[in-house]
């Protein structure tokens, strides 16, 4: 059912639909949806299909609830809707005082019950257009950076053996049924990168030893890491069955995630955590959360991580992700800021404020302070000349301060020396040329970022690179040249946005309910 309420005028559309815990129809369940820190609440109930719809959005970031007496609640937050865009979202409510799933056994009483529970996924449509999509496309990279700071496993397993790959092979031709030379092997062999040539070897351990844990869980291991994830599934699901252990739990959440079960991916990666909750297992549950676009149960479980391990860099920048992911970016640049005093020589958390700079005007004081300490720091670096380079640039005092011009020129020019490729460098310095009236010499910068993007991939940097070249010759009376690239900044634009869509799709969006506490707003 359509609300009917006063809205400023808009065309987006958001859609959905309510069910109750047993995935039955919510008929008359009331739905409530307002823009992140607004007062204005827009309210449907659903129809006898358990249908709803809110029509006439503005873009923004939105926050969805359902209610129903007796069926309990759900809530989802920092639903993103661009403009001309149609959204369908779901909603599973769950009553306040249920727990979270748990497969087989309670969690250890040291470990928090966390206030969210993951019921289900959705598809993740499309987040709107050039220029609206600047935020979107932060909020998903610093997501996928995130989750890409994952170590994967806590520690290599020890080989029990000090004896050699010849050695181990010439004990297993003479006695081909050695228990300890064939697991030894297929240990050695599969952290040795060599997982193919490791499964004949821990196959025959395993037979010869059905009950063993370690030979069980190398070969699950070994399969996962030759990309035989299906096999890897069984044989860590049938050794889970007797061995409820945390690295097992860790390795079937990898293993179903590279299967496309994400829904069951956070469950064992939740289990594992649950388990030992370690910086290891928490960080991944998390990033795991983040990555399937549910940033307020990510975020519990960092803020629970950067508490037992508040000397971890990565926690720290994961907060930071997830305080973006939330439209919160000065807390985002906050706790980033953190982990590059914890480290000032670790170059990550500045690439990740960095890509917050990209998506701020201005950037804060605070930001721009820690890229000069990057620059100062690694002074040949690429990456810090040109984000030190932009963040001055977005902070001059006037458009024509004459001593910022130059220093931001300086330093562009030798992020391109130190990187020849630096499309995003190109660009900036094609827009200061530009600015101070130098259009030829704007106008080679903007040929050079788009000579320069890596023509297997659809780039940011080149959709505004055509569109400022454009305008550029448009300057210069170059009518037909300014035609031709707006031409191909439109099939930039779709190609691009069509690329976006089908990677958006790949991730499918976690469908949460938060129970009983509110999650902190400022840690």
């Amino acid at each position: 059912m359509s609300v009917s309420a006063q809205q400023p005028e808009g065309s987006s559309t958001l859609r959905g639909a309510v069910h109750d815990s047993q995935g039955n129809p919510a008929a008359g369940a009331t739905v409530h949806l307002q823009i992140e820190n607004e007062a204005d609440v827009l309210t449907a109930r659903t129809d006898e299909r358990g249908r709803f719809g809110f029509e006439m959005l503005r873009p923004g970031v939105y926050v969805l609830r359902a209610e129903m007496s007796g069926r309990g609640e759900a809530k989802l937050a920092s639903i993103v809707i661009g403009a001309q865009q149609t959204k369908e979202i779901d909603l599973t409510l769950g009553s306040a005082g249920d727990a979270a799933a748990s497969e087989s056994s309670p969690a250890p009483e040291f470990f928090d019950q966390p206030q969210f529970t993951v019921s289900g996924v959705t598809d993740t449509t499309s987040l709107g257009g050039h220029g609206a999509d600047t935020i979107v496309r932060t909020r998903e990279t610093l997501a996928k950076e995130t989750a890409s700071l994952s170590k994967g496993r806590t520690e290599e397993r020890p080989i029990t053996s000090a004896a050699t790959e010849e050695a181990l092979q010439a004990r297993i031709e003479r006695e081909p049924r050695d228990f300890e030379a064939n697991r030894d092997l297929g240990e050695l062999l599969t952290q040795q990168g060599n997982a193919r040539k490791a499964i004949p070897y821990l196959e025959r351990a395993s037979q010869l030893k059905p009950d063993d844990y370690e030979s069980g869980y190398e070969l699950a291991l070994a399969n996962a890491d030759a990309s035989d994830y299906e096999r890897g599934r069984v044989k860590a699901q049938a050794l889970i069955l007797h061995h409820d252990t945390a690295e097992l739990h860790h390795l079937l959440a990898e293993v179903q995630e590279k299967l496309g079960n994400s829904l069951q991916a956070v469950r064992e990666y939740q289990r594992a955590a649950e388990l030992d909750p370690s910086e290891t297992y928490l960080f991944d549950w998390g990033s795991e959360l983040l990555l399937h676009h549910a940033p307020e149960p990510a975020f519990e479980v960092f803020i629970k991580g950067n508490r037992l391990f508040p000397k971890s860099i990565r926690m720290l920048i994961a907060i930071g992700a997830t305080w973006f992911a939330r439209g919160s970016y000065y807390e985002a640049v906050e706790r980033i800021c953190e982990a590059s005093d914890l480290d000032p020589h670790d170059p990550v958390p500045y690439l990740f404020l960095g890509k917050i700079e990209s998506a701020q005007t201005p950037p804060s004081e605070a930001l721009v302070e820690k890229l000069h300490r990057f620059v100062t720091l690694q002074p040949d670096d690429a990456d810090a000349n040109y984000f030190y380079a932009l963040g001055f640039w977005k902070r001059r005092k006037t458009p024509a301060d004459a001593t910022a011009l130059a220093q931001v020129e300086q330093l562009l020019n030798k992020a391109i020396h130190l990187n020849s490729k630096f499309a995003a460098a190109y660009l900036q310095l094609g827009i200061v040329h530009f600015d101070q009236g130098d259009l030829s010499r704007a106008i080679s910068d903007y040929q050079q970022a788009i000579q320069a993007g890596d023509q297997t991939q659809i780039h940011a940097d080149a959709e505004e690179a055509h569109y400022r070249l454009a305008q550029a010759y448009r300057q210069i009376g170059a009518a037909d040249k300014a035609k031709a690239e707006l031409r191909l900044y439109d099939q930039t634009v779709q190609e691009s946005a069509q690329q976006s869509e089908r990677e958006r799709h790949e991730i499918r969006q976690f469908v949460y309910t938060l129970r009983d506490q509110p999650l902190p707003q400022k840690p």
